[in-house]
């Protein structure tokens, strides 16, 4: 099972013609066209937010804080440009940006529940705690290790664009990607292991 399946996402998609006359329209000063791309994209940047932060009341601050990023420079984006790297590097800035401000810890959320009624409760169990581990995992990577890897593992970008998006570079990103992976996969194994978390460094 992969990173981006254990998290039960799907990568990253085209923007859509609809969604394209959504954002002309909105840059023009359309109320309502912004809060149909909102409506649009939201469920994704809450998802980013959570994954970057590690906590629903944080995440929902973060996402906040992108629209009104979004909302303000809308008029700057070029519509030539992928609007879904344009609106992830929004986002990656603001989890650092909310990140800087809090002083303390961040409290790990427990998994979502999954209502898969055709799972049985052990099977829900297992997957729950398999969601859970990721995310604990992704919650003690440093920042930037966590941005690449939720780019290019989760949202499913490749490592140009990453490094596009973190204004970074491929070579950079991918030995983020490759370190990242290799602590979740120690995480993992000491999560299985031990049945407790513990941070790593």
């Amino acid at each position: 099972m992969t990173l981006a399946e254990t998290i039960n996402l799907n990568v990253s998609t085209p923007i859509r013609d609809e969604l394209a006359d959504f954002l002309r329209q909105a840059a023009a000063g359309d109320t309502e066209a912004f809060d149909k791309v909102m409506i649009q994209t939201q469920k994704r940047v809450m998802a980013m937010t959570w994954r970057m932060l590690g906590n629903e009341a944080d995440a929902r601050d973060a996402t906040q804080e992108v629209f009104l990023r979004v909302y303000k420079y809308l008029g700057r984006y070029d519509h030539k440009q992928d609007f879904h790297g344009w609106l992830y590097g929004i986002t990656v800035n603001a989890c650092r940006d909310l990140a800087k401000k809090r002083t303390s810890h961040t409290t790990i959320e427990s998994a979502d529940q999954i209502h898969d009624k055709q799972a049985t409760a052990e099977q829900t169990s297992i997957e729950a705690q398999q969601r859970e581990m990721v995310r604990q995992a992704l919650a003690s990577l440093p920042e930037k290790e966590r941005a690449a890897v939720v780019l290019r593992d989760l949202e499913g970008f490749s490592t140009e664009e990453a490094a596009r998006i973190l204004r970074s570079s491929p070579t950079t990103v991918r030995s983020q990607i490759c370190t990242a992976r290799r602590k979740i996969k120690i995480y993992c194994e000491r999560f299985m292991k031990n049945g407790r978390t513990g941070g790593m460094r």
